[in-house]
């Protein structure tokens, strides 16, 4: 019987690959965010005045973080040391809170406070802010917060993550794939090859990661990695113990490799029950052990219903590589093998299936526990990497449906074994015209007394073109089945977005959860409806239209009622690091009682950062905050916004 192709047939493979090209075009532009613990709040507040020297500083994080005596650092208007170098911890039930205690007679001026740390999901996190004691001042020091976790060490460590995954996906997928669907694939060398190749990769990727910990966490410099003392240090951490213990796992792994692809491979069928049982325990054992090194060190480990949300991490990195790998598996049997057998097709098939399914499930749960509402869903980096991983999901299952159509086709037209041995036999062994004309060569050997190099060479012309020909029929056998020819296209498509879905899950394992986010996000917004002698806050997106013209205005003003006011301006660029805009000016215009605008010309404090005192609000009413903003000679732009005063 002639098979017919399903009714979505290449035409939409191919648009499947158009569409996650441009998918992964738009995952591509997102980059990921900067920090994962986040600052949400500090004592004194950013940009406050404070009449007298505080007794310390501290600061409130959202999360646990690691902190040393070096994290924490309150520098005078002349870049000197104005804090002991002790860190305080000040932690209090579920309050995250450090800080360094002040230095006696400290003068007025502006003070930075630059910190340092690493939080409970094993990323760094820097930042920067500053103070007044009785007066703003000039300062020396550059509010910009160290690029922790950038660079070319950043690069590296980066990479190394997405090799880490990839390696665990091919080596823990492909294991699966033969011992639950293709058990005679052991023995295949393409399979051989793609699993041990899983496996040296992660191997060294993970031993990449522990070296490279000192300077990502630390100083960024790429020598450090060689650093003995530090990796002495990086072993006592959590990640640092984390990533031993995969090298450990690992070399479990290795001895299931070994077995699998050994004695396991020369067994008869009969023979293979008993051992392939163990197989399987024994490597699903190491493979949870190695997926929960990831969920004990990174998102799963910190925040909300950490019990609940480690196990759910495990189960959810497991099903991956046993859909993704095991897809690898298949696309290498379809590719380079003479045959796979079409019952291992349909076996796939259906473990497929259910790990989409627990994966579906596992993943909502981990997108609620990240993002934690809608408005983070579509307002912050992590939700928007989110909606971008999940159309990539729905690519890759449409992509899966056409390889269950033909999977289907296989099962309908499938004869038994032997008759579809016989078929394909018969397929290859009727006349083609340039089957008839090709001349089967003999086995070639170089004899010992070759007369000469004429004849070595002529000899091995021949066995590289008889090795040609060896490929060629084995390829002309494999495309002789359609059935099998359209199932390789669909499996690789399946495979191409397959890799956009890795990728994207690897960034968001580094991005800053959505939760994360809008708490940070809250801490420094405070209100916009002035409240009488308290502060009140605003962020105002700007574009200026031109190179690096887009970011954020932060406009404080305190205390937030009629009267003076004090007023401090900060400038962040679209990364939300400090911009130093050449020019800002301010207005405010009370439109009811056609008062103003009134100008206000800030002076400039450091970079990102300008303040004006006694900002006169003659009376209360919804006023309108006009703001510009220019960052180069012919870029500028007002932006406007309204708050309620009295």
């Amino acid at each position: 019987m002639t098979a017919t192709a399903p009714r979505f047939g290449t035409a939409l493979a191919r648009l499947l690959l158009v569409a996650a090209a441009l998918l992964g075009a738009v995952f591509a532009t997102a980059s990921p965010a900067s920090a994962h613990a986040a600052v949400t709040a500090t004592n004194p507040k950013d940009g406050a005045v404070v009449a007298s020297a505080p007794k310390d500083v501290d600061l409130t994080f959202s999360e646990q973080v690691a902190m040393d005596n070096k994290s924490i650092r309150v520098l005078d208007p002349n870049g000197k040391r104005a804090d002991t170098g002790e860190l305080l911890n000040l932690c209090s039930g579920s309050i995250v809170k450090y800080g360094v205690s002040l230095r006696d007679g400290l003068p007025k001026g502006t003070y930075t406070v630059a910190w340092q740390a690493v939080s409970a999901d094993s990323h760094p996190v820097a930042g920067a802010f500053t103070f007044s004691i009785g007066a703003p001042s000039k300062t020396s020091v550059s509010l910009s917060a160290p690029d922790v976790g950038g660079g070319l060490v950043g690069a590296l460590y980066d990479t190394m993550r997405y090799a880490a995954y990839a390696g665990f996906i091919l080596f823990t997928g492909g294991g699966a794939f033969v011992l639950a669907c293709w058990q005679r694939g052991a023995s295949v060398r393409p399979v051989q090859r793609l699993v041990v190749g899983g496996w040296l990769t992660m191997t060294a990727a993970t031993i990449a990661l522990l070296l490279l910990r000192t300077p990502y966490t630390g100083s960024g410099e790429l020598a450090d990695a060689f650093d003995l003392d530090g990796l002495k240090a990086v072993l006592q951490t959590k990640s640092g113990a984390a990533l031993s213990s995969r090298l450990l796992l690992l070399s479990a792994a290795a001895l299931f490799i070994s077995v699998l692809f050994g004695a396991y491979a020369k067994r008869e069928d009969e023979e293979k029950k008993d051992l392939t049982y163990g197989l399987a325990i024994g490597g699903f054992v190491v493979a949870a052990g190695i997926a929960a090194t990831w969920a004990l060190a990174e998102h799963a480990s910190t925040g909300i219903q950490t019990a609940l949300a480690m196990p759910v991490a495990v189960v959810h990195l497991l099903s991956v590589a046993t859909w993704l790998g095991g897809l690898a598996t298949l696309l290498v049997a379809l590719h380079l093998t003479p045959a796979v057998e079409r019952a291992a097709v349909r076996r796939f098939s259906r473990i497929a299936f259910w790990s989409v399914a627990v994966l579906a499930a596992t993943g909502v749960y981990q997108a609620w526990r990240q993002v934690g509402s809608w408005s983070a869903l579509t307002g912050t980096g992590y939700g928007q990497i989110l909606l971008v991983k999940a159309g990539l999901i729905a690519v890759l299952l449409s992509a899966a449906y056409i390889s269950r159509r033909w999977t289907g086709q296989l099962s309908e037209h499938a004869a038994p074994e032997a008759e579809a041995a016989s078929i394909v036999e018969q397929r290859t062994a009727e006349p083609e015209p340039e089957l008839i004309e090709e001349p089967e060569p003999e086995p070639v050997s170089v004899p010992d007394d070759a007369k000469g190099p004429a004849d070595r060479k002529r000899a091995q012309q021949l066995a590289r073109q008889q090795a040609a020909m060896t490929i060629a029929r084995e390829k002309r056998i494999r495309d002789a089945d359609p059935q099998r020819s359209g199932l390789r296209r669909s499996v690789l498509t399946e495979a191409g977005v397959a890799v956009a879905v890795l990728a994207a899950a690897t960034i968001l394992s580094s991005t800053e959860p959505g939760r994360t986010q809008e708490a940070a996000a809250a801490a420094q917004s405070n209100t916009q409806v002035a409240v009488p002698d308290r502060p009140i806050s605003l962020r105002i997106p700007f574009d200026t239209g031109g190179k690096n013209g887009k970011g954020t205005v932060r406009l404080t003003l305190d205390p937030g009622r009629t009267g003076a006011n004090e007023m401090h301006v900060w400038t962040d660029d679209a990364a939300a690091k400090p911009l130093d805009a050449p020019e800002v000016k301010v207005a405010f215009t009370l439109t009811a009682k056609a008062i103003g605008p009134l100008p206000i010309a800030p002076e400039r404090i450091t970079r990102g950062h300008w303040s004006a005192s006694g900002v006169q609000l003659p009376m209360p009413g919804d006023w309108q905050v006009s703001v510009t903003v220019r960052t180069s000679d012919i870029d500028q732009v007002t932006v406007d916004k309204n708050i309620k005063i009295g």
